[in-house]
C-alpha cells in the first residue's frame, strides 16, 4: 500500500490522500484495535465528532477528534448536522456542520467497514484502553504499566524509544514492534515502541522521543509528540527529541493554557513576509551576518528586520546573556503553537504546481 502511495501521488493527487485514509484504516483494522481507536481516527482525520450505533447489541458511541468520549453518546445526531452510513443495524456517523469536506466520505466508507469488521468478527466488544496505551500513561501506576510492558513483550533491563506519528502518516518502511492509537490533547496518535539503538524510520511526518526503560516509556512518548509538532513537512518530516536535549522535556511539560508574553510577542513578527525565516536564522546563528547568510538577504536587509524584532520584542534576541534564551525558547513554543502537522493535508487539484508527497 505505501509503495503504491508513493507511485500514485504524482499521478493524481487527491487519489494519494485517499489511498492514505484506506492505508489508515487498513493498519487499525490489521491492529485489531477497538471501536472506540476506530472512532478516534475517523475524528482526528477528520477534524469533528465521529459516533457509531448498533442495534444488536443495543449500544452507541461518540468520540471528539481529541480521543476523548463524548457525551451523551444516545445515537446520531439530526441528518442536518452530520453525514452517516447505516447498513445492517449499524449507523456510522461524522457530525459536520455544513458542507461535508472532500475526504468526508472516503473517512466515512472506510470507519463503517471498519467497524463492521470489528464487531462481526465475533470478538468481545472492550473499548477500555489496552496495553500500549496503560504503558504510556503517567497516570497509571508503576506496577499496571509494568505488567502491561511484559505482555507487550518489552524487557525491563531494555531501552526503547517511542516514535509519534499521525494516523496518515507516510511509511517507506514500517518497523515491527508494538504499536496503538492514543489519545492526547492533540488529537489520536499512531504509537510505535523501537528498540533505542533502531536505524532512523523512514517515515513522514514523524517524531522519535529519547530512549528510555519501561518505567518512564510514557516520557518518551511525551517528548516524541513534542517531537512531531515540531516537525515541517516540507523542510523537516522528521524530527529526534535529542536534537533538542533537555528543552524538549521542558515543553513536553508546558501547560497548553500557559501565559507567555513573549511568545505573543512572535505573532506581530510572524505576520510579516520574512518573518518566519529570518527568526529561524536568528535562533541557529550567533551574528547578524551568519543569519544573513542563512536567511539568503544582504546583513543590512537581515539588520533592519532585527530592528524591527528587537522594537516589537523589547529585548535583543542576539543578546549572548538571557535574550538568546528568552528568544529560543519563545519561538519553538510558537511553532508548537501554530503546529499543523497533525491536520489532514487538504486535496490538491490536478492543476496545482506541487502534489501531495
Amino acid at each position: 500500500m505505501q509503495e503504491l502511495l508513493g507511485r500514485i501521488s504524482a499521478l493524481d493527487p487527491q487519489a494519494s490522500l485517499g489511498l492514505r485514509v484506506i492505508a489508515c484504516f487498513d493498519e487499525l483494522i490489521i491492529g485489531n484495535v477497538n471501536t472506540r481507536a476506530l472512532l478516534s481516527a475517523a475524528a482526528s482525520l477528520s477534524g469533528c465528532n465521529a459516533g457509531y450505533q448498533s442495534d444488536l447489541p443495543p449500544r452507541s458511541l461518540r468520540v471528539s477528534p481529541r480521543g476523548e468520549i463524548v457525551a451523551p453518546d444516545d445515537g446520531p445526531p439530526t441528518p442536518g448536522s452530520c453525514s452517516a452510513i447505516t447498513a445492517e443495524g449499524l449507523t456510522v456517523w461524522i457530525e459536520r456542520d455544513g458542507e461535508p469536506h472532500a475526504n468526508d466520505a472516503i473517512v466515512l466508507e472506510r470507519l463503517a467497514l471498519a467497524v463492521r469488521i470489528r464487531l462481526g468478527g465475533g470478538r468481545r466488544e472492550i473499548d477500555g484502553r489496552r496495553d500500549l496505551g496503560l504503558l504510556l500513561d503517567p497516570t497509571v501506576p508503576t506496577e499496571t504499566r509494568r505488567l502491561a510492558a511484559a505482555r507487550l513483550n518489552l524487557v525491563s533491563t531494555a531501552r526503547y524509544r517511542v516514535i509519534a506519528a499521525p494516523l496518515f502518516a507516510v511509511w517507506d518502511e514500517h518497523p515491527s514492534g508494538a504499536e496503538d492509537v492514543v489519545a492526547t490533547p492533540y488529537g489520536s496518535i499512531h504509537a510505535l515502541v523501537v528498540p533505542h539503538d533502531h536505524a532512523p524510520v523512514p517515515a513522514r511526518p514523524i517524531g522519535t522521543g529519547p530512549a528510555t526503560d519501561v518505567d518512564h516509556l510514557h516520557r518518551s512518548f511525551r517528548t516524541a509528540v513534542v517531537a512531531l509538532r515540531l516537525c515541517d513537512p516540507e523542510v523537516a518530516p522528521s524530527v529526534l527529541a535529542d536534537d533538542y536535549g533537555g528543552l524538549v522535556g521542558l515543553l513536553a511539560d508546558l501547560p497548553l493554557d500557559s501565559d507567555l508574553p513573549d511568545v505573543d510577542s512572535l505573532d506581530a513578527i510572524m505576520s510579516h513576509p520574512w518573518g518566519s525565516v529570518t527568526v529561524d536564522a536568528l535562533v541557529r546563528t550567533s551574528s547578524v551576518r551568519q543569519a544573513a547568510r542563512n536567511a539568503g538577504v544582504h546583513h543590512s536587509t537581515l539588520q533592519t528586520r532585527l530592528d524591527t524584532i528587537i522594537a516589537e520584542l523589547g529585548y535583543d534576541p542576539l543578546d549572548n546573556g538571557i535574550g538568546r534564551t528568552r528568544f529560543g525558547l519563545a519561538s519553538l513554543v510558537w511553532r508548537l503553537r501554530h503546529s499543523r502537522v497533525l491536520d489532514l493535508p487538504a486535496p490538491t487539484t490536478p492543476s496545482s504546481p506541487t502534489p501531495l508527497r
